[in-house]
């Protein structure tokens, strides 16, 4: 058995430290729980430098195959531990490979799938485990799976619409600005030298392209630095919980890209709730997952605030109508689910228009951007190529 070295603190608040054998990680943090010690740190010996494992993610597509496998093994009657460790054995991602295979030997020790998954939230959301345990309780666990992995691919389809959608431009606009460097970086500085030289008589665009290109050569590391430490404080303030609301906030407010963001919370909201329900998840924690899962702060908030109306005895569309994220059509169509008994049924055509809807407003925005593009490139770029070409004619004529 490896060897791992940890510290930690007594119920006193001494702080102690040592070396422990033991099968795995979370073995050792077990058996010095039984010893009444709050455990801070635990590292294998050998593995304390070790450089990070690059691709050691588990995406949500794997996790999508994994789901829908392993709903065919349970509805061909495979026993639970068997299906994991056939699955187990044939993943090519490492890490998720021993996940799984901490999941079987839970299983195999008397605990339910649904805990046995809690113990890896970076695989498994609390969307997936309370769904795997409403199947299991209702012995339903191979449609409730089916549901889980028809529910991942459509989350997966969504995302990757919007990705490809903003490959393009994002990669135009980031070669572009590195070309505009390296003209103003290396090329500028030869034409500088050249008129100098000539003694020309610069025009007030070549003067500014200059100044630009001496700050650029002179300063380019302080450049750099400002970039960094921006998406670096950017990144903190999103990560604090009035900074999160206060970008979310903003982004859901920019032009085009605002409505794209909103037609996605409501896809994502009619989806999740609508496969949650479907499942027999309880409403108000259905809501609850549903918040956490959102992926924007004022749509959590929202959501969180109609669980709360609906846990006073409200209905859902009623507090929806007092949120300007959720349109008219979907409060009315939530209401007419609401009073006929087939919400989920309503939520997941609601679903299924919205993501069609984020098809087509990602092909509008790709359209409305591709013209904003010429049009910067054509004035910053063009705009350079003339302020040097203008000492030229000044030249030119003194010639002739």
């Amino acid at each position: 058995m490896p060897n791992y070295s940890w510290k930690g603190r007594t119920r006193g608040g001494q702080v102690q430290e040592g070396v422990m054998q033991a099968e795995s990680k979370d073995a050792a943090i077990s058996a010095l729980r039984k010893q009444q010690i709050i455990v801070t740190a635990v590292t294998e010996k050998g593995k304390e430098f070790a450089l990070p494992k690059l691709g050691g993610g588990i995406t949500k597509k794997e996790i999508s195959i994994f789901t829908r496998q392993f709903s065919v093994m349970i509805d061909a009657g495979l026993p639970l531990v068997q299906c994991l460790e056939i699955l187990a054995s044939q993943q090519e991602n490492r890490a998720f490979q021993k996940i799984l295979m901490a999941v079987r030997q839970d299983v195999e020790s008397g605990a339910t799938l649904a805990d046995a998954l809690r113990k890896h939230p970076k695989a498994f959301d609390g969307l997936y485990c309370n769904m795997v345990a409403a199947g299991e309780a209702g012995g339903i666990l191979d449609t409730i799976l089916q549901r889980l992995a028809q529910y991942i691919e459509k989350i997966v389809k969504l995302r990757g619409a919007v990705r490809s959608a903003l490959v393009y431009p994002v990669a135009v606009i980031g070669i572009a600005v590195a070309v505009v460097w390296i003209i103003l970086w290396k090329v500028i500085p030869t034409f500088a030298t050249l008129f100098e030289g000539l003694g020309a008589s610069l025009p007030l665009p070549t003067r500014i392209t200059i100044m630009a290109s001496n700050f650029i050569g002179r300063w380019w590391w302080l450049i750099l630095l400002a970039i960094v430490g921006t998406i670096v404080t950017l990144v903190r303030y999103h990560k604090t919980h009035k900074g999160k609301r206060h970008i979310d906030g903003i982004m859901l407010k920019v032009p085009v890209l605002g409505m794209l963001l909103k037609k996605i919370a409501v896809a994502r909201f009619c989806r999740t709730l609508g496969t949650l329900t479907a499942s027999g998840v309880p409403i108000l924690e259905g809501l609850e997952i549903t918040a956490k899962t959102s992926g924007n702060a004022i749509v959590e908030d929202a959501i969180m605030a109609t669980r709360a109306s609906v846990e006073e005895g409200k209905t859902i569309a009623e507090p929806l109508r007092q949120h300007s994220l959720f349109p008219g059509m979907v409060v009315q169509m939530v209401a007419v689910g609401e009073s006929t008994g087939a919400l989920e049924t309503m939520l997941n055509k609601i679903a299924d228009f919205y993501e069609d809807e984020v098809d087509e407003a990602t092909a509008n925005l790709l359209a409305l951007l591709e013209p904003i593009m010429i049009v910067f490139l054509g004035v910053v770029i063009g705009g350079i190529v003339i302020s040097m070409y203008m000492p030229m004619f000044d030249l030119i004529s003194k010639i002739g």
